[in-house]
């Protein structure tokens, strides 16, 4: 007679299937990082699930990745690492989502609990190694705690000021098995990501009247937003603001794309006027940190009144401005487009400061447009730049998104490439981060799968991740790398004759790479398409080719190596 009691037992599931069932239940559908002890299993029933793994060969580049990913999307990208040294390397992408304010979590294998403290394989105490960088910390010391902290670490990655959470597993609970029902059970009841608008407070009204009284009274206002108001998807409300008030309005690198850069009210090519001269500041989702100087003079004016819109309370306070309005960057705009809708007011085009914003950006366009138009071979950063600036351009649909990284490379690009659209311009960010560039690229093409994706790199920014062109070829993905090929950081050897002595001399100065190196042919290596490219002619044939066939390529664009400057910052400032 056979034994019933085999065929009784109710079917069981271990952590890591239990984690791959949170996070599918809790609607992530991406993840990317790097697999190894003790994680492997969970890349691999989370794929089984519908979850996309995006495997890299760095958890630096897959974190990066990862915290774009949170911030093109709006949901928390998902870095998977394993312990020890994995989540070491992965608090680049968790420090980078933490310094932009990106959704985020970091999930990293640990060891054995009953082996912690005596110096198990790749031991580490990693909810501490992460506490700087972290909003929250969770660690599962129960198979059956897996669904909360899943829930917990997702929803407070996007709660409030966005950041990174990070959650720990160890090894024991992933091998810890549980009945399929009861663990499915546990993933219906968690809490699923919620976009966390945050509610509107009793002082909003008034504070939305004060905010519109200042901007109607002012002489010289200016609007400035950031990559804050295009997170929070404001790109609509802003248009309205704009074009119901007139008034002049300056994006923050990233905030670039919100209204075109075309847009005739735009005061990027007049920026130091603008901040300079302004009274009263909308400073929607930016942050009055470095790239905006601070807030203080003498780039701005003493005398300016700043009304700054951010969803952290604790950034106004640190900020101190004339008045501070916590909230969502598309909420708030929306109320001010309301406000001002019962009461309308606009500057016109006649008004002396729209005016004077208007001839000076004519004026700096001008001149930039003159350097532009030479063809100067060997290649400073302006032909080539302005070659890509008209192929980006060029491209029918969806405006392609633009990755760019480097010192003169990201700041020629910031001036000369023209962004039309929202979110499709990716750079180093708030903490000027180099090495984001191809995390960042496989995030867009992921996240965007109809938008080409290009990178204008230096080659100093393409050395920190270039490897990772050979996930771009696994992957199929529609990413042209476009190298700006100088020979070293800021160029080549800048060392003065005095400079050059001491017992090592000989050695190449510590700016300087290989001359005229074939980063076109690592691409090859693994199938993809390389370029290399000395004059306008072939850099337009390349460009057009790579464009048009949509699959992984690696523009080679050879500069002259005298043609930058170390601080990053070429002489067309406006």
């Amino acid at each position: 007679m056979a034994d019933d009691s085999a065929a009784a037992t109710p079917p069981s599931i271990d952590g890591n299937t239990l984690v791959a069932k949170s996070l599918s239940h809790l609607g992530v559908t991406h993840m990317f990082g790097v697999v190894g002890i003790p994680v492997t299993s969970l890349a691999t029933r989370a794929m089984a699930l519908g979850i996309r793994f995006i495997a890299f060969h760095n958890e630096q580049s897959a974190g990066y990745a990862a915290s774009a990913y949170g911030y093109l999307t709006g949901k928390p990208g998902i870095l998977l690492t394993v312990s020890g040294p994995g989540c070491v390397h992965g608090l680049a992408g968790l420090s980078n989502a933490w310094a932009n304010t990106w959704p985020m979590v970091m999930i990293s294998g640990s060891c054995d609990q009953r082996d912690a403290g005596r110096g198990d394989f790749q031991e580490l105490d990693q909810i501490e190694a992460v506490k700087a960088f972290s909003k929250l910390s969770e660690k599962a010391k129960d198979v059956r705690e897996i669904p909360n902290c899943v829930s917990r670490v997702l929803n407070r990655a996007g709660s409030g000021r966005p950041g990174g959470c990070y959650l720990d597993l160890p090894s024991d609970v992933l091998r810890q098995r549980i009945v399929e029902s009861e663990g499915d059970e546990l993933v219906a009841k968690v809490e699923s990501f919620s976009d966390h608008v945050p509610q509107a407070r009793a002082s909003l009204k008034s504070e939305i009247e004060s905010a519109v009284t200042l901007l109607r009274k002012a002489e010289r206002p200016l609007i400035v937003f950031g990559k804050g108001a295009a997170y929070s998807r404001a790109e609509d409300e802003l248009k309205k603001l704009v074009e119901l008030t007139g008034i002049p309005f300056l994006p923050t690198p990233m905030g670039k794309g919100l209204l075109p850069d075309t847009h005739e009210l735009s005061a990027t090519a007049a920026r130091s006027l603008a901040i300079g001269k302004c009274d009263v500041a909308l400073v929607v989702g930016a942050r009055l940190n470095w790239l905006l100087h601070f807030g203080e003079a003498p780039k701005w004016s003493k005398d300016v009144s700043f009304v700054l819109v951010d969803v952290s309370e604790e950034e106004i306070e640190l900020r101190k401005p004339r008045l501070g309005i916590v909230g969502d960057a598309k909420t708030v705009v929306g109320l001010l487009n309301r406000e001002i809708k019962d009461d309308p007011f606009c500057l016109g085009k006649t008004n002396p400061w729209v005016e004077a914003i208007s001839k000076k950006a004519r004026e700096n366009g001008e001149k930039m447009e003159l350097q532009l138009a030479k063809d100067v071979v060997p290649f400073n950063f302006l032909t080539p730049m302005r070659i890509i600036r008209d192929a980006i351009l060029a491209v029918e649909g969806p405006s392609p998104v633009v990755v760019s990284e480097g010192a003169n490379t990201m700041d020629v690009g910031r001036s000369v490439l023209v962004q039309r659209e929202p979110r499709t311009r990716l750079d180093a960010g708030t903490w000027g981060t180099m090495g984001v560039g191809l995390g960042y690229c496989i995030a867009a093409a992921v996240a965007c799968p109809d938008r080409l994706v290009v990178a204008v790199e230096g080659d100093s920014g393409f050395g920190f991740s270039a490897m990772e062109v050979e996930t771009l070829v696994r992957y199929n993905l529609p990413v042209v790398v476009i190298v700006f090929n100088n020979g070293g950081v800021y160029g080549g050897d800048r060392r003065s004759p005095e400079e050059i002595s001491g017992p090592h001399k000989e050695d190449p100065a510590p700016t300087s790479f290989v001359p005229n190196a074939g980063y076109h042919k690592l691409i090859e290596a693994f199938g993809g398409k390389g370029y290399i490219v000395e004059t306008p002619d072939e850099l337009r044939s390349a460009l057009s080719e790579s464009f048009a066939a949509r699959k992984p390529a690696v523009v080679n664009v050879i500069i002259d190596p005298f043609a930058g400057a170390e601080s990053g910052r070429l002489q067309h400032k406006n």
